[in-house]
């Protein structure tokens, strides 16, 4: 069973989860580093505080790492908050899901 800190950390990776911005931004450095402001460019319609806010919050879940090169800061995705989440939350109710379903095919 989790402790109270496994909780604390999924539950950071939740909220940063649940606002699309966020999303979006994870669906940018999914296939590769961007910096900072490759990022910011990326949302026109929202000024550069915000986007960095939302940075924040994303890296506070673990889900974006920041590294320093140069004068600029390349941003990539960590994926393993999100494995941790896929692995206590989801595998055991895709493997209960498709037990029943088994079972549902057996009976006919």
């Amino acid at each position: 069973m989790p402790n109270a800190d496994a909780d604390e950390r999924d539950d950071a990776v939740f909220k940063a989860l649940a606002n699309p911005t966020r999303r979006r931004i994870l669906d940018l450095v999914r296939t590769g580093p961007l910096s900072t402001g490759e990022v910011c460019e990326a949302f026109p319609d929202l000024d550069r505080t915000t986007v960095l806010q939302h940075i924040r919050v994303l890296e506070g879940a673990e889900l974006l790492t920041g590294r320093k090169e140069g004068r600029t800061r390349q941003l990539a995705l960590a994926p393993l908050p999100i494995k941790r989440i896929h692995d206590r939350w989801i595998d055991d109710y895709t493997r209960a899901a498709v037990g029943l379903l088994a079972r549902l095919d057996d009976e006919t």
